[in-house]
């Protein structure tokens, strides 16, 4: 997939237009810094397309200067619409015995070449405001859980964050997946 100009002039105005409503998510980073940057990736424009579209309202959080990249996270007040009733990958999904959903949240963020957030990084976004007050996301499980059938998903309730396990193979309507795109 390519974006035509018309579709990246309007995702440039979006990202703008909420960069500086939420100045205060990226004290000392500079919008024109991220657009050159994005300019010369323009693999990354098509992933935050996905990102925007689906709902997720990506916005700058984080700037890493060890490895010069800015960090997007989906910063929409609840886990994005357009990616809710989805296992947690695509075994999960194969294998689930009933009803099992069009697709899976690590399959999708592969396919946009993001990421799922870590558990550190979904702390750290709920550090910039109070998300999933009413759904939850499915987050990087480790290894040692996956290999048990399980899969991790944060939340926020009662003033403060959680993180849970569940069967990879669950999905709910209020359950979708939270990504980070490093640029």
């Amino acid at each position: 997939m390519s974006l035509n100009p018309k579709q990246v002039e309007e995702l440039f105005a979006v990202l703008k237009v909420r960069f500086e409503r939420n100045i205060e998510r990226h004290p000392g980073i500079n919008w024109e810094d991220i657009v050159d940057r994005l300019k010369a990736n323009p693999e990354k424009l098509i992933a935050l397309h996905y990102m925007e579209e689906s709902g997720g309202e990506p916005d700058v959080l984080a700037y890493e200067q060890e490895s010069d990249c800015y960090h997007f996270y989906d910063c929409s007040p609840e886990s994005p619409k357009g990616r809710r009733s989805l296992c947690y990958d695509q075994e999960a999904r194969i294998h689930r015995k009933k009803y099992p959903p069009e697709s899976s949240a690590l399959e999708r963020a592969t396919s946009w070449n993001a990421s799922l957030l870590s558990e550190e990084q979904y702390h750290y976004l709920q550090q910039h405001g109070e998300f999933d007050l009413k759904t939850s996301s499915w987050i990087q499980t480790p290894e040692s859980i996956r290999k048990l059938g399980g899969a991790i998903f944060g939340d926020r309730r009662f003033g403060r964050v959680f993180i849970y396990h569940n069967g990879a193979d669950s999905y709910y309507s209020s359950r979708g997946f939270r990504l980070i795109l490093k640029v």
